[in-house]
């Protein structure tokens, strides 16, 4: 059974006759990372967090509201450093922001002022491509996002699955070797959601990168990953790995929602983060009223 709690589990065989994958591989080791609050007190966010993307693998980490997921993504990034223990990319330690890593953000990271073809050709631009040429890539990436005949519009004057396309070949364009995702859908509608995760995941094949994907939607991590990671409430640690055997490619998700393995999957993965949404709810419950049940 692959969906399963894993120390030892190993990512499902891929298909006989597919390319080398192009994505690294992404280690977390014994990551702590603490912060210190406005009151000068220390605020520890993650705690000896431990778990790895295998090259090419989509990785969705799930777990309750502050539990660090966006945290995690912040430091294999190189946007921020953990005060204790290790990140690694491609089997170096993570000291900055690494070539090869893309970004997608919760909103969308599109400047106002460019038009949709401006904000997609700047990533080839600030790695020093002549402009034609990242032009050029650009509106092919735009092809591929279904933004053809949009290229001269600016982000204000598309809705907000159309932003999300432009993203999504804003983020694409460079080829990243690692694509971090931080809750990209969150926001759409349930149909535009669904349409984009199908987007998503025919890009993702072209390219393969190693993807490191948070979101608050089981449904939506099982529909999309390899692997499924489980945090607990904060501080954030790793509660559990589940690898995910539903074979790909997987077609559409609003349909695979249906299909009795992905409901078995889901009852399985549910009952670990069950309890640590209810322990989260709890809290906050505690907290507004000022009980001192979880201090």
């Amino acid at each position: 059974m692959s969906a399963r709690a894993s120390g030892t589990a190993t990512a499902p065989p891929e298909p006989a006759g597919r390319r080398p994958e192009a994505g690294a591989r992404i280690e977390l080791s014994g990551v702590t990372k603490r912060f210190m609050t406005p009151a000068g007190t220390a605020f520890t966010a993650l705690q000896d967090v431990s778990f790895e993307v295998e090259p090419g693998q989509f990785c969705a980490v799930v777990g309750p509201t502050g539990c660090g997921k966006s945290t995690t993504l912040t430091m294999v990034s190189g946007l921020d450093r953990p005060s204790a223990g290790t990140v690694r990319t491609g089997g170096r330690p993570v000291d900055g922001i690494a070539p090869g890593t893309g970004f997608m953000f919760q909103s969308e990271a599109l400047l106002p002022w460019k038009t949709v073809l401006g904000n997609v050709a700047l990533g080839p631009l600030l790695r020093g491509a002549g402009r034609r040429d990242a032009e050029d890539r650009a509106r092919d990436w735009l092809r591929r996002v279904g933004l053809s005949g949009f290229e001269d519009h600016h982000p204000h004057q598309l809705s907000g699955g159309m932003r999300k396309r432009a993203s999504l070949a804003a983020a694409l364009i460079n080829e990243p070797s690692i694509l971090l995702m931080d809750e990209p859908f969150g926001a759409l509608d349930v149909q535009t959601k669904a349409i984009m995760s199908n987007e998503l995941l025919g890009l993702w094949e072209q390219t393969r990168p190693s993807v490191l994907f948070i979101t608050h939607d089981l449904e939506e991590a099982i529909a999309l990953a390899d692997r499924v990671v489980v945090m607990t409430v904060g501080p954030g640690t790793v509660k559990a790995v589940y690898d995910i055997d539903l074979p790909r490619p997987r077609g559409a998700v609003q349909e695979i929602r249906f299909e009795p393995r992905f409901l078995e999957i889901h009852q399985e993965i549910w009952e670990s983060l069950r309890d640590e949404v209810s322990r989260a709810y709890a809290r906050t419950g505690s907290a507004s009223t000022g009980t001192e049940s979880d201090r």
